[in-house]
C-alpha cells in the first residue's frame, strides 16, 4: 500500500485489535497531529491490557517533549529510545534505527518506510510524501515480532520483554512466500543489500527502483550498469523535490553514470518521493526502509519485506508504473546536459564527495572490512 491516511488508519486498526502486544519501532516520531493520533491508539490498547513496546531512534525523535512520553507511559506503555553509540544534541555519529515496524500478537505486522509524522499523512491541503508499506498476516509476523523483542531488549536499562506464546489464530486466506530481511552493518547482517547484489544478475528482462536518497556503494552501481548494458531494462525512480536540496545535488552527480550506460532515469514531480523499493521481472519485490545507498548498507538498522509472489509483484509494479507515467519526468542525457552548466555540474561533484567524506567521519569507528561492497 501507498503511505498516507490509509496507512496510519491502518496503524490504528491493528492498535485497537490488539489483545496481547503490541510493538511499534519507528525511525522519526513527531509530536504533531498525525503522532498524537498514534500515540492515543498506542495508549488505549495498553489501558485495556495489551502489552506495549515502543522502541524509537534516540537521534530522530528526540524532540518529543516529556509531558509526551510520560503519558504514554503513563498509560502503561513500555518506552524507549534506540541509543546509537554517539549521539548528541546536534550531532549523530554513526549507527541509527531506521526501520519502521508494528506487529500485534505475533501475527499482523506493517513494514514500510513511513515515519509518524503529518508529512507522511494525507492532511488539508497536504499530501502525503509518496511513501510504500506491507501488510502480513500469519508466520511472518512471528519473524517481525521476535525481531522487534530483540532489538527492545538490547536496552540495558529497559525492562525485559519477553517473547510471548503466539495465540492460536485461523490461517490467512491468501498466501505468498514472504522473507523477512535485515541490514544492520556492525551485527554483521546485510541480507538486503546482498538482494540487492543479486537483483541485477538474477532479473532477466526488468528492474524498477524506487528510493529516496540514491548513493549506491559502488559494487551495486557497478552491477546496475552491468545489467543495464546486457539490455536488461533497468529504471531508477527519484525525487525531484528533495526534503534535503545538498543530498538531491548528491544524486545528481550520479546521473551521467547511469544514463550513459542506458539507466532510465525518472524522477517524481508530485511532491518529495521517500518510498524505497525494488521490483524484479514483476515476480519479486522488496518493500521497507532500506534506500539504496551506503547509509542503509553500511550504517542504519534497516527492515524489508521480499515477496517472491507474481500476482503481488504484478500488482506494485503496475502502482508504480502509473505514477512513472503521471507524475515523473524522464531525464535523458540531452535534457540533463541542457540544464546543467558548469556551476551545477560543480556543485553536484562537491556535494557528492562531501557526502562521501561525512560517512566516512560518521561511522569512524566500523572496524568491519566492506567486503564485496
Amino acid at each position: 500500500m501507498r503511505g498516507g491516511a490509509r496507512y496510519f488508519r491502518l496503524i490504528e486498526e491493528i492498535a485497537s485489535n490488539a489483545v496481547y502486544s503490541l510493538h511499534l519501532q519507528t525511525y522519526i516520531f513527531d509530536e504533531d497531529e498525525t503522532g498524537i493520533a498514534v500515540a492515543n491508539a498506542l495508549k488505549a490498547a495498553a489501558r485495556r491490557g495489551v502489552l506495549v513496546y515502543v522502541l524509537l531512534d534516540g537521534y530522530a525523535s528526540q524532540k518529543l517533549s516529556a509531558a509526551f512520553i510520560n503519558d504514554l507511559k503513563g498509560a502503561g506503555v513500555y518506552f524507549r529510545f534506540f541509543e546509537p553509540f554517539f549521539r548528541g544534541s546536534s550531532y549523530y555519529f554513526g549507527r541509527r534505527l531506521h526501520h519502521k515496524v508494528v506487529v500485534a500478537d505475533g501475527y499482523y505486522g506493517l513494514v514500510g518506510g513511513v515515519n509518524i509524522s503529518n508529512r507522511y499523512n494525507d492532511l488539508d491541503g497536504q499530501p502525503a510524501w509518496l511513501d510504500w508499506a506491507m501488510a502480513v498476516e500469519g508466520e511472518v509476523a512471528q519473524r517481525l515480532d521476535k525481531i522487534c523483542v530483540r532489538m527492545w531488549n538490547r536496552g540495558v536499562f529497559a525492562p525485559r520483554c519477553l517473547a510471548g506464546t503466539i495465540p492460536p489464530m485461523s490461517p490467512p486466506s491468501e498466501t505468498c512466500r514472504v522473507r523477512v530481511a535485515r541490514n544492520d552493518w556492525v551485527f554483521r547482517r546485510t541480507e538486503i543489500t546482498n538482494s540487492y547484489r543479486m537483483l541485477f544478475s538474477v532479473a532477466q528482462k526488468e528492474i524498477t527502483i524506487m528510493t529516496s536518497y540514491f548513493w549506491p556503494p559502488q559494487g551495486i552501481l557497478r552491477r546496475m550498469v552491468i545489467a543495464a548494458r546486457s539490455g536488461k531494462r533497468v529504471r531508477v525512480v527519484l525525487t525531484g523535490h528533495a526534503d534535503v536540496p545538498f543530498v538531491k545535488f548528491a544524486e545528481r552527480y550520479l546521473y551521467s553514470t547511469l544514463l550513459k550506460n542506458n539507466v532510465e532515469v525518472y524522477e517524481y514531480q508530485r511532491n518529495v518521493l521517500h518510498g524505497k523499493l525494488a521490483i524484479a521481472d514483476r515476480k519479486w519485490i522488496t518493500v521497507g526502509s532500506y534506500n539504496l545507498n551506503t547509509i542503509s548498507a553500511f550504517a542504519s538498522v534497516e527492515l524489508n519485506l521480499e515477496v517472491d509472489d507474481e500476482m503481488v509483484a504484478a500488482r506494485l509494479h503496475d502502482a508504480v508504473e502509473t505514477i512513472i507515467l503521471a507524475d515523473c519526468r524522464r531525464i535523458t542525457s540531452e535534457s540533463f546536459v541542457a540544464s546543467t552548466g558548469v556551476i551545477s555540474r560543480a556543485l553536484y561533484y562537491l556535494s557528492f564527495r562531501i557526502i562521501q567524506l561525512l560517512f566516512a567521519l560518521f561511522t569512524f569507528y566500523f572496524s568491519q572490512k566492506k567486503k564485496g561492497s
